[in-house]
């Protein structure tokens, strides 16, 4: 499937710009010719099925692995040629963060505050800063392996965070924490980005929908739709419908509801339930249709379908 492109809604200017991104491992074709533009704020979804060539592109993206062909621009810099640069403006947090578990949480952030080339100066005020900003106010002294798979998440952010860099990308952020751990991560994901780009990689489907304004899915290494989850949808014939639900009749009305002018398709979902395809004037004939023949309306509800609903029309159920 050849990809496709709408509009981003994002900032002017580009943080990120990569034009036939491709990383072989041996034989093996993990990210193929892949080439996107994002503005310099907002949150960014990058969804794909295991395999798919997340992880590899956000390596790359970072610097920490080398690609076979093609370029990777960061904030104006080359990855290649200016690797430096690009970190200095790249925050990163893998799924497992690299954590020293012997360390407490302020020596920690102190040895990436150094190596990130925070001034020594402001080094202590910043730690003081990013602490608070993750929640982490006053766990200073406590070791990292007394944390929580929660605080431990709240660590990496902080860490990720610390050279105030314009770009935050995360890989399974949420992976392992249990609901009450969510909402804090989540809020402060979104937070994050009010100031930065946020590029998100995450499997929670549910969660890229509520959080992000657009959305790359790829497959197989190649960017399969670019977009937000009503300009995906679209793009698969899968735009919104209308819900209506009858007190259940003992026939099948579809060929009925067929009938009326605006109408595309209808689909029995059980009885007394359908599925209807049209446009904008369709809700007030059924309205009409069901008063016309003294049908009880239940419910007449425009739905749009989910983001795992689009995922499964792009890559596959089996995804």
């Amino acid at each position: 499937m050849a990809a496709w492109t709408l509009g981003n809604g994002l900032s002017a200017g580009s943080m990120i710009e990569t034009h036939d991104l491709t990383k072989r491992f041996g034989p093996v074709l993990a990210v193929d010719t892949l080439s996107v533009e994002i503005g310099a704020s907002g949150l960014v979804g990058f969804l794909g099925p295991n395999g798919a060539g997340k992880t590899t592109t956000m390596r790359m993206l970072t610097g920490f692995l080398p690609m076979t062909s093609g370029t990777a621009v960061i904030s104006g810099f080359d990855v290649f040629e200016a690797p430096l640069e690009v970190k200095a403006r790249v925050g990163y947090l893998p799924e497992a963060p690299p954590l020293y578990p012997e360390l407490t949480v302020g020596e920690f952030l102190r040895f990436v505050a150094e190596i990130r080339g925070v001034e020594p100066g402001r080094r202590s005020h910043r730690i003081g800063e990013v602490m608070e900003q993750v929640g982490l106010s006053g766990w200073e002294g406590r070791l990292l392996s007394s944390l929580s798979k929660g605080f431990r998440q709240r660590v990496g952010l902080a860490q990720a965070i610390i050279h105030d860099p314009p770009l935050l990308i995360l890989d399974e952020p949420t992976s392992g924490l249990d609901p009450a751990q969510l909402v804090p991560i989540r809020r402060l994901i979104r937070e994050l980005a009010s100031e930065r780009l946020v590029l998100l990689s995450t499997h929670v489907l549910s969660e890229v929908e509520s959080l992000c304004d657009r959305i790359l899915l790829i497959d197989r290494g190649r960017l399969l739709a670019d977009g937000s989850v009503a300009e995906l949808a679209e793009g698969v014939g899968a735009g919104p419908w209308v819900e209506l639900v009858l007190d259940a009749p003992a026939e099948d009305l579809s060929v009925r509801i067929a009938e009326l002018e605006g109408v595309e398709t209808v689909e029995q979902l059980e009885p007394g339930r359908y599925r209807i395809r049209g446009g904008w004037g369709v809700e007030p004939a059924l309205g009409a249709l069901a008063g016309a023949h003294g049908w009880r309306i239940r419910s007449l509800v425009r739905r749009r379908p989910s983001l795992q609903e689009v995922f499964i029309a792009l890559v596959g159920a089996e995804s």
